[in-house]
Formats: structure tokens, sequence, C-alpha cells
């Protein structure tokens, strides 16, 4: 080799060592303390604080302060904004608060270091949230008013639910309604209740109805509402034909009993039926 070129090899080994590199100028880290952990994994009740430590690591030749925050779940730091000097390692406690209303299963969370230039850096967190595993549902609260039907779908479990919807009506003469199970496009959380409305444009104006809505989801949730309603046109009433249609009204009541009485497979004596709210109907 000449002495031109030894003299730039020397030249460029001591540039190389007097310029930090970029991993060394931007490479603090975030992970589990203890080392050997590639993410965090806390089990436990609802209600339970759950306790662990993250580790921030400044392998740079200049100190670095972030700021922590965590995504998923409830975490609260000992420090959110915490300086580590050059070539330090920082331990950070801090506690999981499961929620009390939570329901059994797996979660995942993010614990999130950012420091003043914006750069940001992650740690996994598994949580397990232990506990019985119920499936309940419950629907109440049928009303008709006008075209559609409302109902409230309550939670009663442990479970997150997407509830399913089948609706049924007999008139006097005919089936009315034959809506069979379909997915509603919601997720009902345990211990929650929702308000839902079910369109009914084509309801009958003059007829004695019998109602069924049935509800099921995973995990053998379910339950079902009988409601009994007489659909009557008042402005009918009130006009010149008024006591035809008050005639029909009170046919199709007796008419309504009597198949009731004799119903050939007990199905009316075995399930009680609730009287419908109505709006713009008569019960």
């Amino acid at each position: 080799m000449s002495s031109t070129a030894r003299v730039l090899c020397l030249t460029l080994l001591a540039l190389l060592a007097a310029t930090p590199t970029a991993t060394a100028a931007e490479g603090w880290t975030v992970a589990p303390a203890g080392g050997g952990r590639p993410t965090f994994y806390a089990e436990g009740e609802p209600g339970t604080p759950l306790q662990d430590t993250v580790s921030v690591t400044n392998p740079t030749t200049r100190p670095v302060t972030v700021r922590l925050h965590a995504t998923g779940v409830p975490i609260t730091f000992a420090d959110t904004g915490v300086r580590v000097p050059a070539r330090t390692r920082a331990d950070i406690p801090f506690t999981v608060n499961v929620p009390t209303t939570a329901a059994p299963g797996d979660r995942t969370a993010t614990i999130i270091a950012r420091d003043a230039s914006g750069r940001e850096a992650t740690a996994r967190l598994q949580l397990h949230v232990s506990g019985p595993t119920l499936s309940a549902l419950t629907v109440e609260h049928v009303a008709v008013h006008g075209d559609r039907i409302t109902y409230e779908l309550v939670n009663r479990g442990t479970t997150p639910l997407t509830p399913k919807l089948a609706v049924h009506a007999t008139g006097v003469f005919a089936t009315l309604l034959d809506r069979t199970p379909r997915t509603l496009p919601v997720q009902l959380p345990p211990g929650q209740r929702l308000k839902l409305t079910e369109p009914w444009p084509d309801h009958p104006a003059l007829d004695a109805v019998d109602l069924r809505l049935t509800v099921t989801a995973t995990g053998g949730a379910h339950d079902r509402v009988d409601v009994s309603t007489r659909f009557v046109p008042w402005g009918a009433v009130a006009g010149t034909g008024g006591a035809l249609a008050a005639g029909a009204a009170l046919l199709l009541v007796r008419l309504r009993r009597q198949r009731r009485r004799t119903d050939e497979d007990g199905w009316a004596a075995e399930h009680p039926r609730t009287a419908a709210e109505l709006t713009g109907a008569v019960t």
C-alpha cells in the first residue's frame, strides 16, 4: 500500500471513531425490566392492580428525556417524564389497573415512550383478565310505535355479545311477519343496555296481533318476549264507518280469544303474554 493510500485509510478510521453512528445517536430503547422478556404479561381479576417495571435504556452519548403513556388498558406510571443520562438505564414502575367491569379474556396494550424530537419506542403488554365466563342476554320493553317495533337488549353476562334477532307476528287470519334470525350490527359489552328499533312499515291497519321477539348470541345466550296488541283505525271509527270498524275490531278480538282457547299445541297456554306498549294502536 502506498503512503498516500495509508494516510487516507488512517484519516477515514479517525473520522469514523470521532463520529457517533446513527444507532449511537438515536438508539434509546424501551423494554420490560430485568431482560429476557420480549413483552410484558399481566394476569388478574377485575379490580386488581398489577405492577411491573419498564426500562428506558440510553446507550447514546447524550442524555434523553422521554414521556411515557399507554394505550389499550389503564396504566399508571410512577413518573411519566423521565430524563435518562448518556449510557444509562432508567427503571420506571407502573401499575396496570384492571377495570372492575372488565370481562374475562385477553387484551393487548402498548407502552409508548416519546422524546423531544418526536421519536417513539414501544413495548407490548398482554393482559389476561381472569374470572368466570357467563353469556346471558335479555330483551325488554318491547313496544310498537306506528311503523316500528322498539325494544332494549341487556347483556347480563360477563362477555361481549353480538346478538341475533328473529321477529314473528301472527294476525287473526295469517302470519304478518316471519323474519329469520339475523346478526344485528351492534356489539353489547357486559352490563350494557341498548335501545334498538325494528322497522314494520307494512303493519296491519286492523288486526289483533301476537308479536314475538327472539334474541340469541354465542355461548348459549338467548331470550324471548311475547306481546299481544290490537290495531284499530281510529280515524275510521270517528267517521261514518265508525260502527262497522268498531264491530270489526270486536270480532277480531273474539276470534283471537277463540283461537287461543282452541290452539292444539298448547303454545298460548304455555307462554304467558305481555301487553305491548303502543303509540297509534290500542292494547
